[in-house]
């Protein structure tokens, strides 16, 4: 089996990429062989972005989105229940 060459320039991107993520090139480059470059830097972006927004505006505890979630589908299905004759 052939072994896998990247290009320099592709050895660069991964290395800021992996810098940007808090990562190491070598466990960065599996998410890249899985979802591509462009998928894994767009991922990384995003997670930064979501984490600086969390970090401005707070975020809902899992728990407390679970039981407003709850409450929204018991108040649908309460809607569509059939009436007792």
């Amino acid at each position: 089996m052939r072994s896998l060459a990247l290009t320099p320039a592709q050895q660069r991107r991964i290395a800021k990429l992996a810098q940007l993520a808090g990562r190491t090139p070598k466990s960065m480059l599996r998410f890249v062989l899985r979802d591509g470059l462009e998928g894994t830097e767009q991922d990384v972006r995003e997670t930064i972005e979501a984490d600086k927004d969390i970090d401005r505006n707070g975020a809902v505890p899992h728990r407390k989105v679970m039981a407003r979630a709850r409450a929204t589908i018991e108040r649908h299905a309460a809607k569509r229940r059939p009436k007792a004759a």
